[in-house]
Formats: structure tokens, sequence, C-alpha cells
């Protein structure tokens, strides 16, 4: 793992989800999962402008320690990086990166899988969808 940058980061810019597969890189792992979510055009039937994160960056890095102790124990995994968006987010844009390695791919794909379902429900991060018609909805999670 590549200790020249911290494994969670909240960005106010473009993400590459290069950087995040590249901290997890390891020669004892044989498997890297990984999950990219983007902003997508169309949400109940509405056309989507944007998306304005919100997050509340201490809490979020304490959520993401816990998340990573929780994943380790339960399937084993080696390292996990998240990159989260903060701020407005056109359609088409990333908004957040998870990678994880494990020895074998049964444990990162279940852990990327999982780490998605705990950052929507645990970490304190808001969304704001604004829609081209003019209104807004406020959301918990990615």
């Amino acid at each position: 793992m590549n200790q020249l940058r911290r494994p969670y980061r909240i960005l106010d810019s473009l993400l590459i989800p290069q950087h995040a597969i590249l901290l997890v890189e390891h020669p004892d792992c044989g498997a890297i999962a990984s999950f990219i979510g983007t902003v997508r055009g169309t949400n109940k039937d509405r056309e989507v402008q944007h998306l304005e994160y919100e997050v509340h960056e201490s809490m979020a890095m304490e959520q993401f320690a816990k998340m990573e102790a929780t994943l380790r124990e339960k399937h084993g995994i080696q390292h996990i990086a998240i990159d989260h968006r903060r701020g407005v987010v056109p359609v088409g844009g990333i908004s957040v990166v998870i990678a994880v390695s494990s020895p074998h791919r049964k444990a990162s794909l279940a852990a990327c899988a999982e780490a998605i379902e705990i950052l929507k429900s645990d970490v304190p991060i808001w969304k704001k969808e604004v829609y081209r018609d003019g209104g807004e909805d406020w959301k918990q999670g990615s």
C-alpha cells in the first residue's frame, strides 16, 4: 500500500479511480475490487442537473476507519481506499470511489459491496439532487 497518502479522502476536485486502486495494490493480494459511483441523469422520472455534496469530514473519517475495521474482521481484506467528492458534481461525474484488496476475489467483492452500503447509511455525507425543473431534494448518503 502506498503510504504517501491516507486511505480516505474527501475532495473538492475530480476523482481519479486509479489513485484509489494504486493505493490498495499489494503483492500479497490477488484481488482488487472497486466501486465507482457516478451521477445519473434521471432519478424518479426527473432530469438531474447536478448533485451537491456536504460532508462532516472529521466524523466521516471516523466512520471510514470503523468501516475498515468491520470489513477486515468480516471479510479478511488487506486494504481499502475511499475517495468521496464534496461540492457540485455534474451528471456523469464521479462522486465516490472505493477500492478493496484481499488475497482472494470473493472477499474483495463482498467487502466492496458492503462498503458502499455502510457509506450510504452511516457516513455523515448529504447530497442535494438539483433537478432541471428547478426542484431539489436532500438525502443522506452517496
